[in-house]
């Protein structure tokens, strides 16, 4: 009867904790969070000052006691401490926007990358145990966004999806629940900024800040030629003068700054094509390449891979919130959970 009782209180989340961002999906409700994952912490007091965007806007404005840091690296946790405590304030956040009180601790489905090994993923599970939760699942990325994108999962046919987040580029084969072929690199949306950021001090002797190299991206970054050339102002110190300076910058020049790290991460889609076999790659050419993540919204990324690889390639309805999505649906399907949880044995009874 209590059980019953305090169920009605409960809410069940799906957690896309991303190096970048993260997005908390409420059964009923949709999607309610999604922020950068970002805390800013005073060295003095070790208190949270700000979490999420609030934290983001402080990026390289703060004075030495207070820094602000990401608690995750190629989307595994980094700092267990600030990790713990920025999901505790996202889940708290939850509970205030739903009106729920210490009775609902929640039920949470998360995705984590596909090569984290069994310490990173207990790591993981304690982190949303201590920060709330009463039971943890933990789904693998590409298959949370996989189901998220609605792919055939469960079917025997061969389903390539490449989930390029911020901290690291998932690719993944799947077939009937499972994923036969897999890679995970440490190259992608962050990477991308460094290449921009790298750029700017060795071709104009101009230091960039993350936020900065971040928004060239966005709003001229490319993987292929343009019809028309865009530009955009690269605002940052100049490295001999040390005094403020802005230059203009081209899609032509972002694309040489980042062309290396993007051919890198075709040839390794090539590789997990020429490693699986040969009926779930006749299945790839004919239904063609899924692309999610927040790489997928860089210009021409679809087009990059099609020219190198001659295969079909789409972009996910909304590929920033495939995981979570895909989190949120197994909050409804039980049966497909307990097929694609890693390790289900980490969930807390």
């Amino acid at each position: 009867m209590f059980a019953n009782f305090f169920g009605s209180f409960r809410k069940e989340l799906g957690i896309d904790l991303g190096t970048a961002n993260t997005l908390v999906y409420v059964k009923g409700r949709g999607i309610v969070i999604n922020e950068p994952s970002v805390v800013a912490v005073n060295t003095r007091t070790e208190q949270i000052l700000a979490v999420g965007h609030e934290a983001k806007e402080m990026l390289g404005k703060t004075p030495p006691h207070i820094i602000t840091t990401r608690p995750l690296t190629y989307g595994i946790i980094s700092d267990f401490e600030v990790a713990e405590k920025m999901l505790r304030y996202f889940i708290d956040k939850v509970y205030e926007e739903n009106g729920l009180n210490f009775l609902s601790r929640p039920r949470v489905i998360i995705g984590a990358p596909v090569d984290i090994t069994e310490v990173e993923r207990r790591a993981v599970a304690d982190a949303i145990m201590n920060a709330g939760a009463r039971e943890v699942w933990i789904v693998e990325e590409p298959m949370a966004a996989a189901i998220g994108s609605r792919m055939p999962v469960r079917e025997p046919i061969g389903n390539l999806i490449i989930e390029m987040g911020g901290g690291t580029c998932e690719i993944a084969v799947i077939s009937l629940s499972g994923i036969t072929t897999r890679k995970s690199i440490k190259i992608a949306g962050d990477e991308l900024n460094r290449n921009i950021m790298n750029y700017a001090r060795d071709v104009f002797g101009l230091l960039l800040g993350e936020r900065q190299a971040e928004e060239i991206k966005i709003k001229i970054g490319s993987a292929v030629e343009l019809p028309e050339h865009i530009e955009f102002p690269m605002r940052g110190r100049d490295m001999i003068t040390g005094l403020p300076k802005e230059i203009m910058i081209n899609d032509a020049q972002v694309r040489e700054a980042i062309i290396k790290s993007l051919r890198t991460i075709v040839e390794n889609i090539k590789s997990i094509v020429e490693l699986t076999a040969p009926e779930l790659v006749a299945d790839i050419h004919e239904r063609g390449i899924l692309l999610s993540g927040g790489g997928a919204l860089l210009r021409g990324m679809d087009q990059l891979i099609h020219r190198a690889l001659e295969i079909p390639v789409r972009i996910a309805d909304d590929p920033l919130t495939a995981v979570v999505r895909g989190t949120g649906i197994l909050l409804d399907e039980n049966d497909l959970l307990k097929e694609v949880a890693v390790f289900p044995e980490l969930s807390a009874r």
